[in-house]
């Protein structure tokens, strides 16, 4: 007898490029979970009609209209707690969390960061690989703790750098990888394959495949 699918909630700031992935993820038969809910910091982001045109429900609460980060994060927190939603993921989320909202969704929330961490954490991931002299570059889908880019990694996928590549276009074939890394991830989080213990992320790897690294088809 199959599992019921749990609830997901998808935070972005903008057209939620990672979240279109995860709903189309979803829609696969047997995939563990249902993106039930779309919530941004800002009510012009693109991904909220994306999300509308696909049945789920899309909210944006305005960081603008509260007085603190504080009101603001409760608000965000009531939200997904009414719609449900067991797991969160921050796509394109540009807003830092407080340790308050960190701490109330501890090891039920991931995040995608364009590069592999511990690298070039924060912004810019791109021409800092580029500055730095990487071979490859990559991304990494990690549990979100109260340091920023610094919780335990999940999952990582790879591509190269190739000869003549600036920021831009490594950009935009790291999003190719991305898009396959975040549902991946997602999936063992839902099947409790990857999950945390105390600090640390603990992967069942004959369960997950042999593998919490992905090598981007991207990389040829």
């Amino acid at each position: 007898m199959s599992r019921p699918a749990k609830r997901v909630a998808v935070m972005i700031s903008g057209r939620g490029s990672n979240m279109g992935a995860l709903v189309e993820a979803a829609k696969a038969p047997g995939f563990p979970g249902t993106i039930a809910l779309v919530l941004s910091n800002k009510p012009d982001a693109g991904g909220l009609e994306a999300a509308r045109e696909e049945g789920i429900e899309a909210v944006a609460i305005d960081q603008k209209a509260y007085a603190s980060r504080a009101e603001h994060e409760e608000a965000v927190a009531e939200a997904i707690e009414a719609a449900g939603c067991e797991i969160v993921c921050l796509a394109g989320y540009m807003r830092l969390l407080t340790p308050a909202f960190v701490q109330r969704f501890k090891g039920r929330m991931i995040n995608i960061h364009p590069s592999l961490l511990p690298l070039f954490p924060g912004l810019d991931t791109h021409q800092r690989a580029l500055d730095a002299g990487m071979r490859v570059h990559g991304c990494t889908v990690h549990f979100v703790t109260e340091e920023m880019d610094e919780g335990p990694i999940i999952a990582q996928a790879v591509i190269p750098v190739r000869p003549g590549d600036n920021a831009q276009n490594l950009a935009t074939r790291l999003l190719g990888a991305e898009h396959h890394l975040y549902p991946h991830a997602l999936r063992l989080v839902l099947d409790g394959r990857a999950r945390m213990e105390g600090e640390r992320a603990v992967i069942d790897m004959e369960e997950a495949d042999g593998a919490a690294m992905l090598v981007s088809p991207q990389a040829s």
